[in-house]
């Protein structure tokens, strides 16, 4: 089991920065790899950026690539979500995940889950 826990959201207006973490603990000897996700309201869910374990895949749905940058620094079991020139689209509950593939972009693939932080973008 992987317990996993966000932080770092809030509020900030339209061209701002914010920086999610998550910070894995439990089974954390295990090779994850891990992704972002978000839901705004009454939206799915869906992929924002994944990384893999050693951190030599990074991949990102489109409208992210230039603005968000994941990292992961694997001596903290923690991970990173990098958000500059945040958008009012950007607002949502981001999630953090972990899968034992080597990536993936699909929610179901993920078998662990955090609780969610909200990010929220004024105009």
């Amino acid at each position: 089991q992987v317990q996993l826990v966000e932080s770092g959201g809030g509020l900030v207006q339209a061209g701002g920065s914010l920086r999610l973490s998550c910070a894995a603990s439990g089974r954390t000897s295990s090779r994850y790899a891990m992704g972002w996700f978000r839901q705004a309201p009454g939206k799915e869910r869906e992929f924002v950026a994944g990384i893999s374990w050693g951190s030599e895949l990074i991949y990102y749905v489109d409208s992210v690539k230039g603005r968000f940058t994941i990292s992961r620094d694997n001596a903290k079991n923690t991970v990173y979500l990098q958000m500059n020139s945040l958008k009012p689209e950007d607002t949502a509950v981001y999630y953090c995940a972990a899968t034992t593939l080597l990536r993936s972009r699909s929610l179901n693939e993920y078998a662990y889950w955090g609780q969610g932080t909200q990010v929220t973008v004024s105009s």
